[in-house]
């Protein structure tokens, strides 16, 4: 496709450029101008991520808006960039997310404002940059610099074990990511280039496949993360300042899918297929097991981080079911979940930042004191338990449906994911919402301010939009999924 501006580094660059303006202009001595040039910076990148949109041609499975520059030349490394209907939802996400808690920092943080926005425009830049990275070696330097930002939010201005929380984070990510470098060295040094499509077409044997995707999953398994290498998400989760999570559950999960079904599924067709068993178990595992985990949880943010964990394990299962259906209903799990978990996060921050306790047990009665709250909290809670209208029953719906071929058994534990879903949003919503006020500051609490409302309301509509209407996206991505499963059946064995 042929443009004049180079769209893809423009998105990628200006909220890099954003984040030192905020750094330079406003400092630490006008938090308010700190807050409105990071708002402006990220509601003008939301907009320039929107062309992409409306320019894109859906019937296309190719790459678009490619832009290449060599880089460094001497090693074959390009600054090669190019989306095609996978990447752009997560594209868009990644900017409309960004916007709400950009607009949510203004009423939650204090201290050393315009770093920590500053931080979440460089990650937003950065997160962007991944999903548009075509050359490997391009792919690893954002996957890597992802953490740095989120490192920093969590050591920051995370909770009292941040320090604990950050090390696990970047110490298991950080191993996995190790494996995926050699993973990409290899294919280069057989390749001679560092181009994904290069590495795509590349005949390779089944032991070779192999041991590449078992490289792959150690990077992507952490990052979704999956059972059992899911114990730092957790931890991060319940330290991170509220718009730290927020990012962490909407889009940096996504990297793992994204990887998976960017790398592992077109570079290791054969593989992919051969593990497709061990892999869907392992979904199983998460769906069932972390769900069951999520109902004994007393502390919100831990609650919701673990029904994260069950619900990526759609995702897994979705890719690797090994039929369209399957991966569009992943695609589609990871956007709903994208918006669903960030709404989830935000609604606790919300009372978090009014009461300074995230134990369930410290509220009771929230509805009598916040009722426009509830309101919302009782939306996200029904999407986030599979409630058909919402986006959260579309995904799963499906990837069940996908399963049944596959087998009834895979069907029917997938399918206990609803209804733990319910039991565990439904057993926190009635403690947290409705009863009795037992606490004096629950009886203190004043209901929703404007940029709280605002928010919760776009991710409302986001939420029920997608859940009645979800065809925009599933026209995005047909042609790419088909594309990358027409390549998964032909396999590399014969070249």
């Amino acid at each position: 496709m042929s443009q004049t501006l180079p769209l893809l580094s423009i998105a990628i660059w200006t909220p890099v450029a954003g984040a030192v303006l905020v750094w330079l202009l406003a400092g630490d001595r006008k938090p308010a101008l700190a807050r409105t040039l990071a708002l402006l910076v990220a509601v003008v990148e939301f907009a320039i991520t929107l062309p992409l949109y409306t320019g894109f041609d859906p019937a296309n499975g190719g790459l678009q808006f490619v832009e290449r520059l060599p880089w460094v030349e001497s090693f074959g490394i390009y600054y090669h960039l190019g989306i095609d209907g996978i990447a752009l939802p997560f594209i868009l996400l990644t900017s409309f997310i960004t916007v709400l808690v950009v607009a949510m920092a203004r009423v939650s943080v204090e201290k050393q404002l315009s770093q920590y926005l500053g931080a979440f425009l460089v990650m937003e830049g950065v997160m962007i940059g991944l999903f548009c990275a075509v050359d490997a070696m391009l792919f690893y330097v954002f996957w890597e610099a992802m953490l740095i930002p989120m490192f920093i939010i969590i050591g920051i201005w995370g909770g009292p074990n941040r320090v604990y929380a950050t090390l696990k984070f970047f110490l298991y990510t950080f191993l996995g990511s190790v494996l995926l470098l050699l993973a990409l060295i290899y294919l280069h040094l057989k390749t001679g280039s560092f181009s994904l499509l290069d590495f795509q077409r590349v005949g390779l044997d089944l032991p070779t496949q192999k041991l590449l995707f078992l490289a792959f999953l150690a990077a992507f398994a952490v990052k979704i993360p999956m059972w059992p290498v899911h114990t730092w998400l957790p931890d991060a989760h319940v330290e991170a300042p509220t718009g730290g999570s927020v990012v962490l559950a909407a889009i940096m999960l996504k990297m793992g899918g994204y990887g998976f079904l960017r790398l592992s599924l077109p570079i290791a067709p054969d593989a992919s297929m051969a593990f497709s068993g061990f892999m869907i178990a392992l979904s199983l595992v998460a769906i069932v097991y972390i769900g069951a985990v999520a109902l004994v949880q007393q502390d919100m943010k831990k609650l919701i981080a673990y029904s994260s964990i069950s619900h990526m394990g759609f995702v897994t299962l979705g890719t690797f079911l090994g039929t369209a259906q399957g991966i569009e209903g992943g695609i589609v799990q990871m956007i709903s979940h994208g918006f669903i978990s960030g709404a989830m996060f935000l609604c606790v921050g919300v009372m978090y930042d009014r009461v300074h306790s995230r134990q369930i047990a410290d509220y009771g009665g929230v509805v009598n004191t916040m009722p426009k709250f509830a309101a919302f909290m009782m939306l996200f809670a029904m999407a986030n338990s599979g409630l058909p209208g919402t986006s959260g029953f579309v995904g799963e719906f499906m990837v069940i449906l996908a399963a049944f071929p596959k087998g009834f058994w895979i069907a029917f534990l997938a399918g206990t994911s609803l209804v733990l879903g319910a039991a565990y949003n439904l057993w926190m919503y009635k403690r947290v919402i409705f009863g009795a006020v037992a606490n004096p500051k629950v009886a203190a609490l004043k209901d929703l301010k404007a940029e709280e409302f605002i928010v919760l309301g776009l991710l409302a509509l986001a939420v029920l939009g997608m859940g009645v209407w979800p065809n925009p996206l599933l026209d995005l991505t047909h042609s790419s999924v088909d594309a990358l499963l027409a390549h998964v059946q032909r396999g590399k064995l014969g070249l």
